[in-house]
């Protein structure tokens, strides 16, 4: 961007919204606003006051869309209020029917089902209504490295030769028309239970549940494919309900699932909002209860001792889960999910917990490599929108990782892929706030740049001959340059407020959860630390940062930060020892050896300019 455009730019943004803290780039590039707007402050006030809440509280709710009359769903997010019509969704009522006539056939079903946590979690939903129901299935979970993503021809006409007469694909499918085509043609009927986004033309299946798809009215795009396949069962259950279908068995209880649907909800990170929040809030209620064996055994295994959140969900399970599809056996994750066998479960779990421990250790050296390709290609072009990197020998169940470890670092859409010895690259891709991937991949398969692809608005997969990489990359960076140029002249960093150490507290962290769950969407609040001094400076790990923050009063406050070493926020901080710094960051609960206490997650920082 020129500077005179720049310059003016800053100036509107001055006017409109002066920066917080005076700060307009930070160690991380990012202007520091404060996330409620002006003609929203009110509202804030009228939250807390009206009920009985902290201003700051207050402030937390009206910045995430809160209205008066609205902030008791905020506050309670319930199904009750927030869960959508299962039949408003397109071909839903269509679909349940037909499952529910399965069911009360006693047809074997089959369940074609993707291999991370979302897909696994879908297959265990599955699985496990048919067990209440005494209903015989057969599951087939695709081997990434070998099959690659969706269904195939041979999976799907292997289910039917086993016996299937209707086959399920779950968080998967939407892109799977010459697959269920086979299916077809073998016997079987296909009903399509995916969340990805969708093009005009849809498989032959017998139903395509997809909010995404592009004649779906629902407004419930958000929803992860675990989302759609619980409506899917409510649906299916009000149908046998109907049709007075107990046979003296006992009713499943449904909520009691909800501990699986949070789970894909928060690792297949859409947007935290509507049914999304009452998923993830009523399903972590349900983790309290320890009833699923498998989650319970992984916990276990992992040394979760504390509380189940989002984060638990995120960053400890949903990678150990994952890791079989990654780097290991594709199906352990559903068979972990979908167990009631306590000694299988613990098996598997310690499986996992293996698998994950080679997955950090193969995509540290990945990381390391596609890094430096980055820094390489970005000094001979800083202004590039994008990295398109490939390589031969990376491991095909990482490169999404370490997409999006590139774009984290970079602030750009990044493109990781592996080259086979066949010429044929797989590739995922991550991307920034308001830059969709999901549309230009599929473009770029219109144009048959990609041999396939497909996916979200912030992530998304793909192949293609290694010999068009070129064309490939200019195509994106076509279509791309525009959008990325824009987030990046709007690079904010909203905070909800300033804090001091000493208010950081057991008993604000507990309030700010009361407005939880946090998520894409609905973020987390972000503090800032004003002119805080760093004591204690040490690096730990595999580039992270720990220090004791002392406020001008005296309070303190443990932090730490994640991966910034070689980056300017951990130069900045690993510089910083006795100076003080403006600090902005989210606060998280810990517990150790039955003591709680209360750290700062370091996102950002800044020096304290002089004034003239």
């Amino acid at each position: 961007m020129p500077a005179a455009a720049k310059r003016q730019r800053n100036d509107a943004l001055t006017e409109a919204h002066p920066a917080m803290l005076g700060i307009e780039q930070s160690a991380r590039g990012h202007r520091w606003t404060e996330r409620l707007q002006p003609g929203r402050a009110q509202i804030a006030t009228a939250i807390a006051q009206a009920h009985g809440l902290p201003e700051l509280l207050g402030r937390v709710l009206a910045a995430r869309g809160a209205e008066l009359q609205t902030a008791e769903r905020f506050l309670d997010p319930s199904l009750k209020t927030l869960m959508p019509d299962p039949s408003s969704l397109q071909d839903m009522t269509r679909a349940a029917e037909r499952f529910t006539l399965a069911i009360v056939r006693g047809e074997t079903v089959g369940i074609f089902g993707d291999y991370d946590v979302d897909g696994a979690s879908c297959v265990a939903l599955i699985e496990r209504f048919l067990r209440a129901h005494g209903q015989p299935c057969l599951t087939y979970i695709p081997d990434r490295l070998t099959e690659g993503y969706g269904p195939s021809p041979e999976a799907l006409t292997g289910l039917v030769e086993e016996g299937a007469r209707l086959i399920l694909t779950v968080d998967c499918g939407i892109a799977g028309s010459e697959a269920i085509e086979a299916a077809n043609r073998a016997g079987a009927e296909v009903i399509v239970l995916d969340h990805h986004q969708a093009g005009e033309a849809l498989p032959e299946a017998f139903a395509v549940v997809n909010p995404n798809r592009q004649d779906d009215l629902s407004g419930q795009g958000h929803l992860a494919a675990a989302g759609v396949v619980f409506l899917f069962l409510v649906a299916t259950a009000a149908a046998l309900r109907g049709m007075g279908y107990r046979e003296g068995r006992a009713a499943l209880d449904l909520l009691g699932l909800l501990d699986l649907v949070a789970l894909a909800t928060v690792c297949d990170v859409v947007p935290l909002k509507d049914a999304n929040r009452a998923f993830v809030a009523k399903g972590l209620q349900v983790l309290r209860l320890r009833h699923n064996v498998g989650l319970r055994a992984l916990a276990d295994e992992a040394r979760l001792g504390e509380a189940p959140s989002t984060y638990g969900l995120g960053f400890v399970l949903g990678p150990r889960i994952n890791a079989g599809g990654r780097v290991g056996a594709s199906g352990l994750g559903a068979r972990l999910l979908a167990t009631e066998d306590e000694s299988e479960a613990a098996s598997i779990a310690a499986r996992l917990e293996g698998l994950n421990a080679q997955r950090k250790a193969i995509e540290d050296r990945m990381l390391d490599e596609a890094t430096a390709m980055a820094e390489h290609a970005l000094s001979g072009d800083p202004g590039l929108p994008l990295l398109f990197l490939g390589q031969t020998g990376w491991h095909k169940g990482l490169v999404g990782l370490v997409a999006g470890r590139l774009t984290e670092r970079f602030q750009r859409p990044s493109f990781v892929m592996t080259v086979g010895n066949d010429g044929i690259a797989t590739g995922s891709a991550r991307s920034i706030r308001g830059v969709d991937l999901g549309v230009v991949v599929r473009g770029a398969v219109d144009e048959s740049l990609f041999v396939k692809g497909g996916g979200h608005t912030m992530a998304a997969g793909f192949s293609l001959l290694w010999d068009k990489k070129d064309a490939a990359a200019a195509f994106l960076t076509e279509n791309l340059a525009s959008a990325v140029a824009t987030s990046s002249v709007n690079r904010t960093l909203d905070i909800d407020g300033a804090l001091s150490a000493g208010g950081a507290t057991i008993e604000l962290a507990e309030l700010l959860d009361r407005a939880g769950p946090y998520g894409p969407g609905y973020p987390r609040p972000r503090f800032a630390f004003p002119a805080h001094r760093v004591t204690r400076a040490r690096s730990f790990g595999n580039g992270h940062f720990r220090c004791t923050l002392l406020a001008p009063d005296g309070g303190r406050i443990e932090s730490c930060a994640f991966r910034i070493a070689g980056t300017p926020l951990g130069e900045l901080l690993i510089g910083a020892e006795g100076q003080r710094l403006h600090v902005a960051g989210h606060l998280r609960r810990s517990a150790w050896q039955g003591r709680e206490s209360v750290e700062l997650m370091i996102e950002d920082a800044a020096p304290i300019q002089d004034l003239p």
